[in-house]
């Protein structure tokens, strides 16, 4: 059922994306006197089709990992004299241009609607308060302590730790000054805390900008009940069931998940352990034998089972939203910070500052998707907005094949006058196709060894 879920997510993301990028394309191709023949949603046999007025097949086809607009062209087939104005080849470079740009533009539209929608709607979230602060870390160092309210980084405002996590990211693989506002929680003045970033966490395959820091987030105390069981999982076969309330780990008393339960289970790798708990007002004593994975190149043990939902004191809950106008200027900040960082993450891995381990394929899409869908509405629209913009990035990225290459080719022309020769187009078509079937394939090993881990 929950790969079912996340399958269904992925197709709705996915087809919504595709859908919206093409449909750039189409729009601005009709406005421009283009004719086009088929405009398909995903690859492959058609699975439903139909037609308009103007003679323009509509698809939605068996492989939903992408779509296209296809379009009256005379350098894919012969055109009737009476249509060649109606085709691609034959229209002015500024339309031809504005046909191609039109796509990844609408990706950016797509990404501002949805933030606008996020920001109207509003989300509570968590203030970013501080935990203890690891001693002889970068945090320590400069001054940070447990209980501060971490009001801004480097001058942008942080009203969640989403926030807080977004303005470290820009920071990965950078020497110089971090500067973190923060003021004591529920009062107290500003002050500025200088951070040393020396090449930091530089080529780290999975960077936690946090913990790498010496900061924690503040936890409340979480009662160390059982709120879902995975099946097969270590918890299962030792017996815990949801509602089971943990009182003890190997005889020693415990009352909180996150300090007491979690790092007892993490440091128990594949050791058997001895735990209390209490069941419609029984006690009774389990063996669990936690399982081991990697994380962060550590062998750290887990059960497959989470604790039960709590609430958070009020104090440290905080509702951010906005009326519609607000909300415009809002959505279309985010967009640009998040175009900003996808462009600069990008130049820093191709660099070698951030490591090329962090690209992502279909499968950890798939994954994300799902998971987000899970978490309600606004994250499911803050994936959709994230992967949008992505998507408009690298489109615009002048490589051959993709949307990029062809405005590098059509403003060369537009700027000498005439289209450059086949030859040359044939062979950058052919290199990009290259480059991009090997990210792709390297995007897809990154999946699978992520899976392995």
């Amino acid at each position: 059922m929950e790969l079912l879920f996340t399958l269904l997510a992925t197709v709705v993301a996915l087809g919504l994306l595709v859908t919206i990028h093409e449909y750039g394309h189409f729009w601005v191709a009709r406005r421009c006197g283009v004719k086009v023949l088929r405009f398909s949603i995903g690859f492959g046999p058609a699975l439903y089709s139909w037609r308009d007025r103007q003679g323009t097949e509509y698809a939605i086809a068996a492989i939903p990992l992408g779509g296209y607009v296809k379009m009256l062209d005379e350098r894919e087939a012969p055109v009737p004299a009476e249509e060649l104005a109606q085709a691609f080849n034959r229209k002015p470079v500024g339309q031809r241009i504005a046909v191609v740009a039109a796509g990844p533009i609408a990706n950016f539209l797509l990404a501002i609607a949805a933030f606008w929608l996020i920001a109207v709607l509003g989300v509570t979230t968590v203030v970013p308060v501080l935990g203890p602060v690891a001693p002889d870390t970068p945090a320590a160092q400069a001054g940070l302590h447990e209980n501060l309210e971490l009001v801004a980084i480097d001058g942008a405002a942080t009203p969640s730790w989403h926030e807080v996590n977004l303005q470290l990211i820009r920071r990965l693989g950078e020497t110089g000054v971090l500067d973190v506002q923060a003021r004591e929680h529920q009062g107290g003045a500003v002050q500025h805390y200088q951070v040393k970033l020396d090449d930091w966490l530089k080529g780290a395959e999975e960077p936690e900008p946090l913990s790498a820091l010496g900061l924690s987030s503040w936890q409340p105390k979480v009662p160390p009940r059982i709120g879902q069981v995975e099946e097969g999982g270590a918890a299962a076969s030792a017996g815990l069931q949801p509602g089971d309330l943990i009182t003890a780990v190997d005889g020693k008393a415990v009352s909180d998940w996150v300090a007491e339960v979690v790092p007892a289970i993490q440091a128990s790798a594949q050791r058997e352990l001895q735990i209390t708990v209490e069941r419609d007002g029984r006690q009774l004593e389990l063996n669990l034998t936690p399982a081991a994975k990697a994380q962060n190149d550590v062998v750290v043990g887990y059960i497959g089972a989470g604790v039960d939902a709590f609430e958070w004191p009020a104090d440290m809950r905080r509702e951010i939203h906005h009326n519609p106008l607000v909300a415009i200027p809002v959505a279309l900040g985010k967009t640009w910070d998040m175009t900003a960082l996808t462009l600069d993450s990008l130049k820093k891995m191709l660099t070698g500052l951030v490591s090329a381990k962090n690209l992502s394929g279909p499968i950890t899409i798939a994954k994300v998707a799902g998971a987000s869908a899970k978490s309600g509405l606004e994250s499911f629209l803050s994936f959709i907005a994230y992967l949008s913009i992505s998507l408009g990035v690298l489109n615009l990225l002048p490589v051959p094949v993709l949307d990029g290459g062809h405005l590098v080719y059509y403003i060369a022309e537009w700027i000498r006058g005439k289209p450059l020769s086949e030859r040359i187009q044939t062979w950058g078509l052919q290199i990009g196709l290259s480059l991009i079937v090997g990210v792709m394939l390297f995007a897809i090993y990154n999946d699978i060894s992520r899976l392995g881990g």
